[in-house]
C-alpha cells in the first residue's frame, strides 16, 4: 500500500511539474491536494499510521536491545539510553525534531 501511495504522489508531483496546462490547472491541482490533506479521514489515517510506526519502532528497539544490548559500545549505549529517555538535545546524528 505504501508503494502505491508513493507512486501516486510521485505521479501527481510529476504531472504538476511537467504540466503545460498553465497556472489555472496548477491552482486546481493545488486546491485539490489541500482539500485531500485537510480531509479528516486522511488526517486520521496518517496519524494512525504514525502511531503504528512509533509502536513498531519501540518494539524493534526493545528486541534489538535485548539481543545485543550488553555488547553495544559504551558511547552507543549512552546514545540509545538518552534517546529513549527523551533527553536527546545533544543529537549529533544529523537529525532534528522539527
Amino acid at each position: 500500500m505504501r508503494y502505491k501511495l508513493t507512486f501516486i504522489m510521485g505521479a501527481a508531483f510529476g504531472f504538476v511539474i511537467g504540466a503545460r496546462a498553465g497556472r489555472e490547472r496548477y491552482d486546481q491541482l493545488a486546491a485539490a491536494a489541500q482539500r485531500f490533506a485537510k480531509n479528516p479521514a486522511v488526517r486520521n489515517a496518517a496519524e494512525s499510521a504514525a502511531q503504528q510506526s512509533r509502536t513498531a519502532a519501540v518494539k524493534a528497539a526493545d528486541t534489538v536491545s535485548a539481543k545485543v544490548g550488553p555488547r553495544l559500545p559504551d558511547a552507543l549505549a549512552h546514545k540509545v539510553r538518552s534517546l529513549r529517555n527523551g533527553s536527546g538535545p545533544d543529537d549529533d546524528w544529523g537529525t532534528s525534531n522539527t
